[in-house]
């Protein structure tokens, strides 16, 4: 399927946005070309099998799991359910004009108005998806990639089969369903139900083990972080709808188009709409939407989630970070790209933002994934600067590349989890660097060797790689697009592909390398040594790891420099979409070089050498001469001035550390004093206080209700004396007065 859908791909070649060249440096700014009005077939309904699919197989699993079923049912109909899914997709890129967007109504949904139901005066969200170039785009390695990690998971949980096993496979479901849904909805309310829908499955699969204390923690850390970036995200939409009167994406889109009028000679007139200025407000809204992108993506400061995510189940984490949640920022950044551009053109700084947390977050995590020994952390922290890269792209006015080095992450990525699930499973949960060497020379390995040696050349962007295009795109344009501190960017890119090069080979010269096989069990073998056997993957694991590996291959054709035998499918699909007001126009001031040459020339070899550099010096360290890696770091160790670094390196930058002491602490500490608050003044003075007066008063003259006789009397001469004397005061002080 892959295979044939490639050909089809790389024969598409769309010439309504031509590729700039260097003779268009110089062009003055201009206004993208706007965004066709969407029309609305009535013959396209079945898309919404897209949908309808995975819910359904969310459904089946639910009934399997009640039925307690043993085998592997609720795996296959996850695998072809979504497979369907994928078939469906394919199905509407052969029938979808690329230079028409289409409505596709479902049913309706939130529709309500007031007044005369203009706008500003209605509320329309109804369940209808919307489909362009950047929909087909990204739902095509969504469902494409969720069903061959489905397909890997069907072995990979095995052992799960009568407990957890359709659990898990209705969380699969229900998170190709929430992306999906988030990936194809027609408003920004379907898109929010789809962000909060790939949220909840992802606290259901990530604490999966939910006997495990760490898997516990982890889920909620994750639930609980996105919580702050989805709050950014609900006052997006809530703005949007105050500034546009709309959410419908159809609606904003040509709502922005009026407040960017064209000069008579195409440039950019002013940021007006009519006789109105853009809102102060209108500005807030790109700042909020990346605030939800910057939860959803594991970006600074809310990343910590992502790396503790790692225990979940590996099928989760490749599904995490390859296809679906970690690209939800991306995507939601691309799709909103018009309100980015607004901002921009009216002098905000939103587009600056986006790159500047993109750049730091790709050399910071970067930096932590050079110390960390879990080979699942340290690709967790790859993928977290990998993510920062496509923020970079997206900020320095790059979409092609950020969507470029996406699609191509997806693969790679999902390649390299997929690769350590099969050491994990086979090898008793073993996943210390430390521990494993040689593994390349074990019987079963060879297809995990070369596959996860082809994903490490992906991941560390060697020349000629989709990583090493995508990511040159990214980094050229911060050479030449005008925006504050954006070279410095640039250059703080080129250093974490170094970076990204060395700690990559370091888990594959560590695992693979080595001139003899060790491997010491892993922490689910218990018991003697001598009973520990590895075991290598499958068939249905390795047959997922040969077509990701094709499609690391496949993804330079579909979207690298035309030069080089690609045919720019990628940078096509883009065009008449949300995703086009990025495209890059190479316009700048000035001539920006680097080393004398046109950044877009000789980024290659900038790039291409530190990456190199750095995959050398991995295969000193971690290779050829393993005892000059432990030499250095007991130099470092042994100097005051030194010894900080690989231990900073090593705790994370002691983010979670600085977390505790300025949020979780002072949170705890709060909750304390309101616990005691409550317990004493509210309980106890008011509560507490008050129940006790009538308690007391009751026990006062409980004594006088004794039953007998003698008492009564002399309770009644006691009234009748209060009595006596109460009248004799009265009549004393009117006589007085």
């Amino acid at each position: 399927m892959l295979s044939s859908l490639g050909t089809n791909l790389m024969a598409t070649l769309v010439s309504a946005i031509p590729v700039v060249g260097d003779d268009a440096a110089h062009q003055v700014q201009t206004i993208p070309e706007s965004i066709v009005p969407a029309t609305r077939p009535t013959d396209l309904g079945w898309a919404g099998l897209i949908l309808l699919l995975p819910a359904l197989s969310a459904v089946l699993c639910g009934l399997f799991a009640a039925f307690r079923v043993k085998n592997r049912l609720p795996g296959w109909a996850t695998v072809l359910a979504l497979g369907g899914s994928f078939v469906m997709v394919c199905l509407l890129y052969a029938h979808h004009d690329p230079n028409q967007p289409v409505v596709i109504h479902l049913f309706d949904w939130i529709d309500f108005s007031w007044a005369e139901g203009g706008t500003f005066e209605s509320v329309r969200a109804n369940f209808a998806l919307y489909v362009d170039n950047l929909t087909i785009f990204w739902m095509l390695f969504v469902t494409g990639l969720g069903t061959l990690i489905a397909l890997y998971a069907t072995e990979y949980m095995d052992e799960d089969r009568g407990k957890g096993y359709a659990r898990f496979f209705g969380g699969m479901s229900i998170f190709l369903l929430a992306m999906s849904c988030l990936v194809m909805g027609d408003n920004l309310v379907l898109l929010y139900l789809g962000w909060e829908g790939v949220g909840l499955a992802s606290y259901l699969l990530i604490g999966y083990y939910y006997k495990k204390p760490s898997a516990v923690d982890a889920s909620k850390k994750a639930f609980i972080m996105n919580r702050v970036g989805d709050l950014g995200l609900a006052i997006a939409i809530w703005l949007t709808w105050m500034n546009f009167g709309t959410l419908e994406y159809n609606g904003i889109f040509q709502a922005v188009d009026q407040y960017l009028p064209q000069a008579a000679d195409g440039t950019l007139a002013t940021a007006t709409m009519g006789a109105a200025p853009l809102g102060w407000s209108a500005h807030l809204i790109p700042w909020f939407l990346l605030v939800g992108a910057i939860g959803k993506s594991a970006q600074l400061p809310l990343f910590t989630w992502l790396p503790d995510a790692m225990e979940g189940p590996t099928p989760v984490s490749a599904l995490i970070h390859a296809a679906t949640m970690v690209t939800a920022g991306i995507y939601l950044i691309a799709r909103t790209y018009p309100l980015f551009w607004l901002d921009k053109m009216s002098g905000g700084g939103a587009l600056v933002a986006v790159a500047w947390v993109g750049g730091l977050t790709a050399l910071v995590s970067a930096t932590i994934a050079m110390k960390q020994y879990d080979m699942k952390r340290v690709l967790a922290y790859s993928t977290i600067s990998q993510l920062g890269y496509m923020f970079l792209g997206l900020g320095v006015v790059q979409t092609y590349g950020a969507c470029f080095h996406t699609f191509t992450h997806a693969f790679f990525k999902a390649l390299l989890f997929l690769c350590s699930g099969t050491i994990m499973h086979g090898l008793a949960g073993q996943l210390d660097l430390r521990k494993i060497s040689g593994l390349r020379k074990a019987k079963g390995w060879g297809v995990t060797t070369w596959t996860m040696f082809i994903g490490a050349m992906w991941l560390s962007a060697f020349p000629f790689t989709s990583g090493f295009f995508s990511k040159d795109a990214i980094l050229a344009q911060a050479f030449v697009q005008d925006g504050y501190g954006y070279r410095f960017l640039g250059w703080l890119g080129i250093i974490t592909a170094g970076l990204t090069a060395y700690y990559t080979f370091r888990v594959w010269f560590r695992v693979f390398g080595g001139k003899e096989l060790r491997i010491e069990p892993g922490p689910e073998h218990q018991g003697d040594p001598s009973t520990f056997h590895p075991h290598p993957p499958g068939w249905r694991c390795k047959s997922v790891l040969i077509i990701l590996a094709i499609g690391c291959f496949l993804a330079i054709s579909w979207g690298g420099e035309e030069g080089f035998g690609a045919s720019h499918w990628i940078y096509g699909m883009l065009a008449h979409s949300s995703g086009a007001w990025g495209l890059p126009l190479h316009w700048h001031a000035g001539d920006p070089t680097l080393f004398g040459f046109d950044p877009h020339a000789s980024m290659y070899y900038v790039s291409g050498t530190f990456g190199v550099v750095g995959l050398l010096i991995a295969f000193y360290f971690h290779l050829y001469n393993r005892k000059a890696a432990n030499n250095l770091e007991n130099l470092l160790n042994r100097s005051f001035a030194t010894r900080w670094l690989p231990r900073a390196l090593e705790r994370k930058w002691y983010v979670d550390e600085i977390y505790n002491a300025l949020f979780r602490l002072p949170t705890w500490l709060l909750a304390r004093v309101l616990y005691l608050f409550d317990r004493i003044i509210i309980d106890g003075v008011f509560v507490g206080g008050v129940a006790r007066i009538p308690i007391t008063l009751g026990r006062v003259f409980q004594p006088l209700q004794s039953g007998i006789l003698q008492g009564y009397a002399a309770t009644m001469a006691g009234g009748v004396t209060l009595i006596v004397a109460w009248v004799v005061w009265v009549w004393l002080s009117k006589a007085g007065g």
